[in-house]
């Protein structure tokens, strides 16, 4: 499992995240995600930590506390939806044509 990380500073660097997560436990991953068109961060991360004993206590600590100017949300991640191709998706996929003849 892995602990999601919101409201994050832009200026964040995966070393700050280690060592603020580190006095919870051993930190295996941190992921910064960035947007696809700018390339800059996108305000939130994803710790993964060696036991979820170490998650709960850094989620327990952390959430909510003030950390580089911003107010952190931090709780367990959730599984990401796969919504590509659930419902036929795309343009259309109401059926029939909006168009009049």
């Amino acid at each position: 499992m892995s602990i999601y990380v919101g409201n994050l500073s832009y200026d964040v660097k995966p070393d700050d995240l280690t060592q603020a997560f580190a006095e919870y436990g051993t930190v295996k991953r941190v992921q910064l995600p960035t947007d696809r068109e700018t390339g800059r961060l996108r305000g939130f991360a994803f710790v993964e930590m060696e036991t979820d004993a170490e998650e709960d206590k850094a989620i327990e600590a952390l959430d909510g506390a003030e950390w580089m100017g911003r107010d952190l949300k931090v709780n367990k991640a959730r599984p990401r939806e796969d919504n590509r191709g659930s419902s036929g998706g795309g343009w259309g996929s109401k059926g029939g044509s909006s168009r009049r003849y």
